[in-house]
């Protein structure tokens, strides 16, 4: 685009004046620079503004490039002396095309020697600033190895001295080096699909470790002295408050990878050896799951596919931490949802973001919680309300109140199996008459890790697993032997397995004379509810998965 072009589109889109343009060309008369530049100079735009008016005049996207990820294989592809000569940066590569980030899309030499040197049937250009381009250049060109050799140039003395003060700290983050380290470390965690990044200070040492497929391994030590430059890198990015090392803080990490918006939330907490770190890694492109997908028998899915259609009621969903809860409320959200229903969430956090659905996240600081945004909602007109999580009785009375009221309401409860969710309502202080009034179906969960079909076999279990366990003898058992594919693991990925409770008129008694749930377990269980065991035995059974795993998660055998 020519410069009277970028000139006239600034002007008609009312980045600057007339007046501004007549003085930026007085100083580029004076001083010799480009009109652009002495606009820049004088203040009157940024390097954004003028590359968001390229980007729209080429029809073009414009890349932030403050917060974005790449894979070090893809920088790879450009030689640094390409990058730096061109002003471009290689982001993501999507089968033989290539996306490179320039400050001059227009420049065809560029593009005709990036498509030769990255040997990419096509590039791709999107447009970012200049400044930008050069500090991912700075940030990824150059040694990407093992964490000595990261840091190679910040020795121990150097680190130790940089740590005494705040200003050392924020400093030392902001190295080159320290910065790859940390994202290197996202990256790979990312293309491992982990769930949550751990950084745990030992005496002697750091230890990196993944959650994948709901296992925590260890992936890298870092040397004990980088320890106050990795957390400070963190806890910047996450806008935490790098001199507080003895309270526990909450931060959160918004980044871009390829196509993908991450968002990190993170916390510290104070040990002796130093701050512990965990990263949960929400991936808000990731694609949502159907019903279908998530592993519930034929039988169940259609019952559940009932319940979530009335009209009325509130259905739970019960597990630990990492059992797949919001995973399976989202899929049912999706399910029913459409324009005729008007469908509102109250979350901690938001982990994936659904059209036409209104998320809210709660904000205790600013005093929206769960009970609080509950209230605010039902003043909303909302048809499907869905709440994080039922903490304390005052959020239980409101969330019974909006189902007694003709709302159908979801929410999770932490308990190890369905019956134990109506007497922890009960504990709760909520009154039985309501619960079995306003609970139409309880779903009990956990995620197994499913075999490896890349290294699948048939194997014989171990008498101490299989004693006391009342199988058929002839069952075949498989299980994963390890491979590239799972890095060793024999698993890949994770299945559900479910143990649904529809409350009947039985059930609805037994809560009201406050029966115990082991009481009402064998009710619901002589009236046909599968346990979570027998759903997982019948994964067991097809071969999805290991009964070392159906044990591992669960209690009932």
């Amino acid at each position: 685009m020519s410069k009277k072009a970028s000139l006239d589109l600034l002007l008609k889109k009312g980045i600057i004046t007339q007046e501004q343009v007549d003085r930026a060309k007085e100083e580029a008369s004076r001083t010799g620079i480009p009109i652009e530049k002495a606009m820049e100079k004088l203040g009157f735009i940024s390097q954004s503004d003028i590359a968001m008016v390229l980007a729209e005049s080429m029809d073009l996207p414009f890349i932030d490039l403050t917060d974005y990820l790449v894979d070090p294989e893809v920088i790879k592809l450009i030689p640094e002396s390409t990058a730096k000569k061109y002003q471009a940066v290689p982001l993501f590569k999507i089968g033989d095309s290539l996306t490179v980030a320039m400050s001059d899309p227009e420049d065809v030499v560029a593009l005709d020697e990036i498509r030769a040197k990255s040997k990419a049937s096509a590039v791709e250009p999107v447009v970012s600033t200049i400044d930008m381009i050069q500090k991912m250049i700075d940030q990824y060109y150059g040694a990407f190895g093992s964490a000595e050799e990261l840091v190679k140039g910040m020795t121990k003395e150097k680190i130790e001295e940089s740590s005494r003060t705040v200003a050392g700290l924020a400093e030392m983050a902001e190295e080159t080096p320290v910065i790859k380290l940390v994202n290197l470390m996202i990256m790979q965690a990312v293309k491992d699909k982990a769930s949550d990044i751990h950084i745990e200070p030992e005496d002697n040492a750091v230890n990196i470790r993944y959650r994948v497929d709901g296992i925590l391994r260890k992936v890298q030590e870092i040397p004990k002295h980088l320890q106050s430059a990795l957390a400070s890198r963190v806890k910047i990015m996450a806008k935490m408050d790098i001199a507080e090392t003895r309270n526990p803080q909450d931060g959160r990490i918004q980044l871009k990878m390829e196509s993908r918006n991450l968002d990190l939330r993170v916390s510290s907490f104070p040990t002796v050896y130093g701050e512990n770190l965990v990263l949960r890694i929400l991936d808000k492109s990731a694609v949502l799951l159907n019903l279908t997908e998530l592993g519930f028998s034929e039988a169940d899915l259609n019952t559940f596919d009932k319940l979530i259609r009335k009209p009325s009621g509130i259905i739970l969903v019960t597990g630990p931490t990492g059992s797949g809860k919001t995973t399976t409320l989202y899929a049912a959200l999706s399910k029913i949802n459409s324009v005729e229903k008007n469908i509102i969430t109250i979350e901690d956090p938001v982990e994936y973001e659904i059209p036409l659905i209104r998320q809210t996240q709660v904000n205790n600081r600013a005093g929206l919680t769960f009970a609080n945004g509950l209230r605010s909602i039902l003043r909303q007109d909302p048809d499907i309300v869905m709440v994080g999580e039922i903490r304390d009785k005052e959020t239980a009375d409101i969330a019974i109140q909006a189902s007694l009221t003709g709302h159908l309401v979801f929410s999770t409860l932490h308990t190890n199996d369905s019956t134990s969710s109506l007497t922890r309502l009960i504990d709760m202080g909520v009154e039985p008459f309501l619960i079995s009034s306003s609970v139409i179906a309880i779903l009990a969960q956990r995620l197994v890790r499913l075999i490896c079909p890349k290294c699948k076999e048939k194997y014989a279990p171990s008498p101490e697993v299989l004693s006391g366990l009342k199988l058929d003898s002839k069952m075949q058992f498989y299980r994963g032997k390890g491979c590239n594919n799972c890095r060793n693991s024999g698993f890949s990925g994770r299945i559900g397995i479910y143990e649904l409770l529809t409350i009947n008129e039985e059930i609805k008694n037994m809560v009201c004379a406050k029966q115990s749930a082991n009481e009402i377990r064998k009710k619901a269980i002589a009236s046909g509810m599968r346990t979570l065991y027998d759903d997982g035995l019948e994964k067991v059974k097809n071969g999805s998965t290991t009964i070392e795993e159906v044990l591992r998660v669960t209690e009932e055998v």
